[in-house]
């Protein structure tokens, strides 16, 4: 299957095309609650103007935007260096098959090793087996530490 895609990192050009993806990956997909357009737009304009938080890249076929990922940073103490958590990948279900995803994984992947991170985690749902195939595919391991949430 050839690729006629390109993934790179995320422009203010994409704003409005990661607008949409990221609404449809957060409602549609992960059944949350709509969020305010100027919220989300605020959060792509932070990633793009402080790299030093984290960044997103986005997949472009034919000139679409048709998916992402998003980096944020953080530290490990244990080992001493940045580390990164791949918070979201996503593909537009009609583009799903022609190995984005796969592009996107190993483009974050990329990006932390050739900038000396310690480390990429990641969480899924439990439900997500596609995700879940994608990153064991991909060389993944399920994490020794337990994942907890608090709202």
């Amino acid at each position: 299957m050839s690729e006629n895609f390109i993934v790179r990192p995320a422009s203010k050009e994409d704003v409005d095309a990661l607008y949409k993806l990221m609404r449809q990956y957060i409602v549609d997909f992960y059944q949350q609650p709509d969020p305010k357009e100027n919220e989300l737009k605020d959060l792509i304009h932070h990633l793009l103007d402080n790299p030093i938080s984290g960044l997103q890249f986005v997949a472009e076929e034919n000139g679409q935007v048709v998916g992402f990922a998003t980096l944020y940073f953080t530290f490990s103490t244990l080992k001493v260096k940045r580390q990164a958590i791949l918070n979201d990948l996503f593909v537009a279900p009609q583009e799903r098959g022609k190995k984005i995803g796969e592009k996107l994984f190993e483009t974050c992947l990329d990006y932390i090793r050739k900038n000396d991170f310690s480390s990429m985690t990641w969480e899924t749902a439990k439900d997500n087996i596609a995700a879940q195939s994608l990153y064991n595919k991909m060389g993944g391991k399920q994490s020794e530490w337990l994942c907890y949430e608090i709202s």
